[in-house]
C-alpha cells in the first residue's frame, strides 16, 4: 500500500494519540495501533515491525519525559552498594526506578523468548481466555486495594515481568495492563509504574524489532517513520498529563481501563 503525503500525516496522527494512551496509563500502544492499521489496508508484516519501531521510539522519550517530569527517577549507573555486598550479582543500577526498569527488560527478553517455544503448542482460544482472565483480575484488584500501601515485593514483580513478556511473545498483547497493574498490586506507585513500563517495554521491543531486521529485513520504512514520528510528539504530553493528574485518580482510572481491556480480551476470544 502506497503512503501519500496526507495518509503519512494522518497515520502519524493515529500513533501519536495511541502513544498519548499509552505512556499516560501503560498501556494500549499496540493494542490499538495495530487494528487500526491492519483495517486501513497494510499487511501484518509491515504494520507489526512498524508498530515496534514506533512503540520502542516512543517509549525511549517517554521514559525521558518521565524522568524529566519527576514522575520516575532514571540512574543507571552501577550500585556500588549492592555490588560490595553481593559480588557475584554483577550489573544493577542505582535507583529505584532504574532498578525496576532493569528488572523488567531482563525478565522481558527471557520471557519473550520462552514464549516462542511454547505458543505454537497453545490453542488461541486458551492463550487469548487467560490473559483477558488475569487482566481482568488485576484491574478488580487494583480498585479493591486502591487505597491500601504496601511495599514493594521484588518477587511479584519478577514474576509479572516475565509472565506479562511471555504473553506479548506469544500472543503479541497483555505487556502493558499486566506491567502497570502487576507494579501496581506489588507496591509501586501509579506515576511510576507508568513511567517504568513505558521505557521498560520500549526495550524489551528492541530485541523484537531487531529480529524482524535480522531475519526479515524488509521493513516498510515510510510507515515505520510515520509511527515513530507520531509517537515521539506524544511522548512529552503524557509525560506532563502524569504529572499533573491526581495519584489516587490515575490509580482507578488504570484499575478501570486494565479490567475493562480483560473482559474485552475474553468477549474477544469467545465471540469475535
Amino acid at each position: 500500500m502506497e503512503i501519500t503525503p496526507t495518509l503519512f500525516v494522518v497515520i502519524a496522527i493515529i500513533a501519536l494519540v495511541c502513544e498519548y494512551v499509552d505512556a499516560s496509563l501503560g498501556m494500549g500502544y499496540g493494542t490499538a495501533l495495530s487494528p487500526i492499521l491492519l483495517i486501513m489496508g497494510f499487511l501484518p508484516l509491515q504494520v507489526v515491525p512498524s508498530v515496534l519501531l514506533g512503540q520502542l521510539v516512543g517509549g525511549l522519550a517517554g521514559g525521558f519525559f518521565h524522568h524529566k517530569m519527576g514522575n520516575i527517577n532514571l540512574d543507571f549507573r552501577r550500585d556500588e552498594a549492592i555490588k560490595k555486598r553481593l559480588r557475584g550479582l554483577g550489573y544493577i543500577p542505582r535507583s529505584l526506578d532504574s532498578k525496576v526498569i532493569f528488572i523488567l527488560a531482563i525478565c522481558g527478553f527471557m520471557g519473550a523468548v520462552a514464549a516462542v517455544f511454547f505458543a505454537l503448542n497453545i490453542p488461541t482460544i486458551a492463550l487469548k481466555t487467560y490473559i483477558g482472565i488475569m487482566v481482568l483480575g488485576i484491574g478488580i484488584v487494583i480498585l479493591i486495594r486502591r487505597n491500601r500501601k504496601s511495599n514493594l515485593s521484588w518477587r511479584g514483580l519478577i514474576g509479572i515481568g516475565l509472565l506479562s513478556a511471555f504473553n506479548k511473545g506469544a500472543s503479541g498483547g497483555g505487556y502493558g495492563p499486566l506491567v502497570t497493574g502487576g507494579q501496581i498490586i506489588s507496591g509501586r506507585e501509579a506515576k511510576s509504574s507508568i513511567g517504568s513500563t513505558t521505557l521498560a517495554e520500549a526495550l524489551v521491543c528492541i530485541v523484537a524489532f531487531v529480529s524482524y531486521l535480522v531475519l526479515r529485513g524488509d521493513i516498510y520504512w515510510t510507515l515505520a517513520a510515520a509511527t515513530s514520528i507520531g509517537s515521539i510528539i506524544a511522548a512529552p504530553l503524557a509525560a506532563r498529563t502524569v504529572k499533573r493528574i491526581n495519584s489516587q485518580r490515575l490509580k482507578i482510572v488504570i484499575g478501570v481501563v486494565t479490567s475493562l481491556l480483560g473482559a474485552l480480551t475474553i468477549v474477544k476470544a469467545f465471540f469475535l
